[in-house]
């Protein structure tokens, strides 16, 4: 461990691994970067196929959507053809209202496109993005290692602009010019500076578990409306499905107690049988679901990140492809300023990059929000509006091309732009 770093990231998950590795590939050598991780992940020894795809079957293993426009992302960072070993395509999304007559259906074939998304297994893609993190030069792994105070230094000078933060890590201090929070939801960080956030709770809880059906999957995700809650079945590729079932709160907690022949008839219930019985189902997490969004993004020398920046409802999917977008705008952000020689921890230069975030987060955010409320009330005139609405999605192209675009993460050009840059 140094005592002086230009960029500390704070969070090795997901967001923070992928925000090292892209700035590492645009920044020169003499920019010094590490990463802060509390928990130590546990890495395989074999790296090959047969070991990607045992990762990938393991059946309680929990999963992600990944937008089309995220695999772009990890293309243009080199890492897309080791997270494609043990990844399983989105060809085909089926929506529906439980008792009504709304239905619409999207294909890739229909847009021109491989693939609408990619469900891949959560410990796969840690996998690949850590042992690629470790495995780059000029970046300091520090873990397990915890950031237990996290202030500005002094200023020198009244006029003069904060020159950085100082970390209390485990028993060392250390200093940087840059400090990202990707350290998650609740970030105990950002509340330490007092960073608020607006916070909507939805009064609903998630049960994700992994479930085999007695009919193939066809590579299709299903989102399926009903007076609970949504629900939503992706495709793996061993041929399960990751079941994301979201409903009440009180109502959840009974159902986590339930054996799994009666949580599967009332899944069946509920769900209908486009893919025949439901025959098995994995162990079981359930957490209370909520919008949170921080008040500030940026401050001099400081940029809130993923999670800690926005957490959204799981409904729509968007939640860690937003934050990948954003990711990728703050590379290219920092990227500018270091070849202008331009201060990147300035304020005026994240305050470029938070300006050029607000129209997708926005967007994206407030997608989510609506998609949540709509098909969360009970109301016969918003049901009506509802189906519909789901019924024009299905026979007019030019609203499915939109929609579609929005679900593959494409509806931002200015991003995809940013990303070939790269």
């Amino acid at each position: 461990m140094q005592t002086e770093y230009d960029i500390i990231i704070v969070g090795g998950g997901m967001v923070g691994a992928t925000l090292a590795l892209g700035l590492r590939a645009v920044l020169p050598e003499t920019v010094s970067m590490a990463v802060i991780e509390a928990v130590e992940p546990v890495l395989d020894s074999a790296l090959d196929n047969a070991t990607a795809q045992s990762i990938q079957t393991s059946y309680d293993g929990r999963s992600s959507a990944l937008a089309a426009g995220s695999r772009e992302i990890y293309e243009s960072l080199g890492l897309w053809q080791e997270i494609s070993q043990a990844v399983e395509p989105i060809r085909n999304i089926h929506v529906s209202d439980r008792g009504h007559f709304g239905m619409a259906r999207l294909s890739a074939a229909e847009h021109g496109v491989p693939a609408l998304g990619y469900v891949v297994d959560n410990h796969w893609l840690g996998q690949v993005l850590v042992r690629r993190l470790r495995a780059t030069a000029n970046i300091d792994w520090l873990c397990p290692m915890q950031v237990r105070q996290l202030q500005p230094l002094p200023q020198q000078d009244q006029q003069q602009q904060q020159q950085g933060w100082e970390l209390v890590v485990g028993k060392h201090t250390v200093n940087a010019r840059l400090v990202v929070l990707a350290d998650g939801g609740r970030s105990p960080l950002a509340d330490m500076l007092g960073i608020e956030s607006d916070v909507t709770d939805y009064g609903q809880k998630a049960i994700v578990a992994n479930v085999t059906t007695a009919k193939p999957h066809n590579n299709t995700a299903y989102e399926r409306f009903t007076d609970e809650g949504p629900m939503a079945l992706l495709p793996r590729a061993n041929g399960d499905c990751a079941l994301i079932w979201i409903m009440p709160a009180a109502l959840a907690d009974e159902r986590l107690e339930l054996v799994e022949e009666d949580f599967l008839r009332e899944l069946q219930e509920r769900f209908g049988y486009r893919l025949g019985r439901f025959r098995k189902v994995g162990a079981s997490l359930c957490y209370p679901l909520s919008l949170r969004r921080a008040r500030e993004q940026v401050r001099s020398g400081l940029v809130v990140l993923g999670n800690a920046a926005h957490s959204l409802h799981p409904v729509a999917g968007q939640g860690l492809n937003l934050s990948l977008r954003d990711t990728v705008a703050l590379i290219e952000t920092i990227r500018t300023a270091v070849e202008a020689d331009q201060d990147f921890a300035s304020l005026g230069v994240l305050q470029t990059y938070i300006a050029s975030r607000e129209s997708d987060q926005y967007q994206t955010v407030g997608f989510s929000d609506k998609v949540v409320r709509l098909f969360s009330n009970n109301s016969m005139v918003l049901a009506a509006s509802r189906n519909l609405g789901l019924a024009a999605l299905d026979f007019l192209f030019p609203l499915k091309d939109l929609f579609a675009r929005q679900a593959m993460g494409l509806g931002t050009g200015q991003v995809m732009q940013e990303v070939k840059q790269l």
